[in-house]
């Protein structure tokens, strides 16, 4: 009785590290159009020489998607050691009591739903085939095959934080001086349009209301930062 539920359960599982993956990856270029934004609508309201424009883009793209990156690194590595040490405590307590650990088994899947003899049997199916595995699974919640990589997150929101602040970026610098800040508004808002669609469809949630609070705290961002640099500008700093 337990293999459809075990392998729906992984199946399950899989997609939903998938869609936290993909979730986390839109978030992270959210926050690379929104910071590179403001940064460069900030200067925009201090001067409209495209080098410094540019510099200070560049400054900004580097300096957040370096900062997200060792960010990420740190807090995936700490929740890897926290995995990686409750899956050597519970391998000591496989080996040091094993019928402790198999009542253990036995009565969380009996929590979940199933008859005292059938989640005794289940336990015992699963210990034979694997304990280390059924407990890091059922008790755990853990997967011992697939274990968080610092690196692997560290790469991707380095890449997505990258990839959402050229956007900014290229449109501030392109266009010719009249129209540059009216381009990258536009752009940057229609991103946000889209970002916010996305990680709302991800999330199961109701995607106006996402879209209403990106599209607001981005053009908020700008107007700040904006209304900073040109009061920056008239004053000659």
């Amino acid at each position: 009785m337990m293999e459809p539920t075990h392998d729906d359960e992984a199946h399950g599982g899989a997609l939903g590290a998938r869609l936290n993956w993909l979730r986390a990856a839109v978030l992270g270029a959210n926050d690379g159009i929104v910071s590179t934004a403001g940064l460069v609508v900030g200067v925009a309201g201090a001067t409209t020489d495209r080098g410094t424009l540019l510099t200070a883009g560049l400054a900004g793209l580097l300096a957040g998607s370096m900062s997200m990156a060792a960010g990420e690194y740190v807090s995936v590595s700490t929740q890897r050691d926290s995995e990686q040490a409750a899956l050597a405590l519970e391998r000591r307590e496989l080996r040091e009591q094993p019928e402790a650990e198999l009542e253990e088994l036995a009565e969380i899947l009996e929590r979940r739903g199933l008859s005292p003899h059938v989640a005794r049997e289940a336990a015992l199916q699963l210990t034979a085939r694997d304990a280390l595995r059924a407990h890091a699974r059922v008790e755990l919640g853990i997967d011992p095959d697939e274990l968080t990589n610092p690196w692997h997150a560290a790469w991707a929101s380095f890449l997505a934080f990258t990839v959402g602040a050229l956007l900014p970026l290229l449109a501030i610098v392109l266009p010719p001086a009249g129209v540059r800040l009216l381009v990258t508004v536009a752009s940057v808002l229609a991103a946000l349009v889209i970002t916010g669609w996305t990680s709302a469809r991800l999330g199961a949630a109701k995607p106006g209301q996402a879209v209403a609070r990106n599209v607001l705290g981005g053009a908020l961002a700008m107007g700040i930062t904006y209304a900073a640099g040109t009061l920056l500008g008239a004053a000659g700093v």
